[in-house]
């Protein structure tokens, strides 16, 4: 997504935002926080999780960096299959159209069900990919909350080990 369809789709929002540059090669959340002076706890990823059913089924999930996704239990059983798994970078390309290190909420596909961890919820603010690796937004969680299709689920992640 470039940057003028991330700002029309932000805007449409009403939702105050920021939108940070971001070099390509610090686009990885880790390494983003680090060079930028953004903290982990801020940060939330959107993951692209794949139901192995026929046909596959998906759902992209926000959660905090700090947090792992539940794929073995709360994922795979809201989605109602057996087995699911995180989509790799070629799928996640194909489902929405953007590149890992960069992947939005923002402009997903309207069938693609949109599921929040409540935690993300919770914050001030929080940095998100900004639909390619060159931008981060920067927005209260309200934002997320505004997409559409979005439903906040408790217990979506765990704290990280």
């Amino acid at each position: 997504m470039d940057d003028d369809e991330l700002r029309a789709r932000l805007d449409a929002l009403g939702v105050a935002y920021d939108l940070v540059p971001c070099d390509p090669a610090l686009a990885d959340t880790a390494a983003f926080c680090e060079a930028y002076g953004y903290a982990l706890a801020d940060s939330a990823n959107t993951i692209i999780v794949v139901g192995k059913s026929d046909p596959p089924v998906h759902v992209a999930c926000v959660l905090l960096a700090t947090t792992r996704l539940d794929v073995n239990k709360t994922v795979r059983n809201r989605l109602g299959v057996r087995k699911a798994s995180f989509a790799d970078a070629a799928a996640t390309r194909d489902i929405t159209g953007m590149e890992i290190g960069g992947v939005t909420p923002i402009g997903l596909p309207a069938d693609l069900p949109l599921w929040i961890d409540r935690r993300v919820m919770a914050r001030t603010r929080v940095v998100l990919g900004g639909g390619s690796r060159s931008w981060k937004v920067l927005a209260p969680p309200a934002l997320l909350a505004a997409l559409p299709g979005a439903e906040v689920v408790d217990g979506l992640a765990n704290d990280s080990t």
